[in-house]
């Protein structure tokens, strides 16, 4: 187990090296907190394939979890509340697909497209994988409203604060990302047991 955890974090290490211009370039538009975030999720995901590669378990407990959870949630808080001066924040979208429509259209460039569209579903998939490790027995139903209130708070938030805008596709893409996160766990518990 000690040699994949030290072969992820080469490699993982790697990899963040050889695309550091992207990240550098993401906090333009970012809280620099941004490039901690990738560093953490390009490790996380790396050691995951090895292990699941190898077919090694790692094993940590429910307080390691919460632990990880609770410091990934702040610096996502932070990525949502702190961002560049300059942009344009404060505006309000109802209307579904429209901003998603935005992106896809070539408006804007890939990388900004990649990061709002992707970003928006890959960094709350961690939320569905958490509600699936700490439940006994776990409800989509009760999952959708915890995540549907939280995100619409969020959103919310980041508007009377203007720190960011309420956007409905926004709500979309990060409720498809905590789905997405529920409906992977056994492909994930193949890897990450908790004790």
């Amino acid at each position: 187990m000690k040699k994949s955890i030290i072969m992820s974090f080469v490699f993982s290490q790697c990899v963040f090296i050889i695309l550091l211009p992207v990240w550098v370039e993401l906090t333009k538009y970012l809280h620099p907190i941004v490039i901690g975030v990738v560093w953490f999720s390009t490790f996380f995901l790396v050691l995951f394939v090895v292990c699941l590669v190898k077919k090694e378990q790692i094993q940590f407990s429910k307080h390691i979890l919460h632990a990880l959870t609770f410091l990934y949630s702040i610096g996502l808080l932070i990525l949502l509340f702190f961002r560049p001066k300059g942009q344009n924040y404060g505006t309000i979208n109802p209307i579904p697909f429209n901003t998603i429509h935005f992106y896809l259209s070539g408006n804007v460039g890939y990388l900004i497209t990649f990061y709002n569209l992707g970003a928006n579903i890959g960094l709350f998939i961690p939320f569905g994988l958490y509600y699936r490790y700490i439940k006994k027995t776990p409800s989509m139903k009760q999952l959708l409203i915890i995540t549907i209130f939280s995100i619409s708070t969020i959103e919310w938030l980041q508007l009377f604060t203007k720190r960011g805008s309420l956007d409905i596709d926004d709500l979309m893409l990060n409720v498809l990302g905590v789905c997405l996160g529920y409906f992977i766990y056994p492909f994930f518990r193949k890897v990450l047991f908790i004790k």
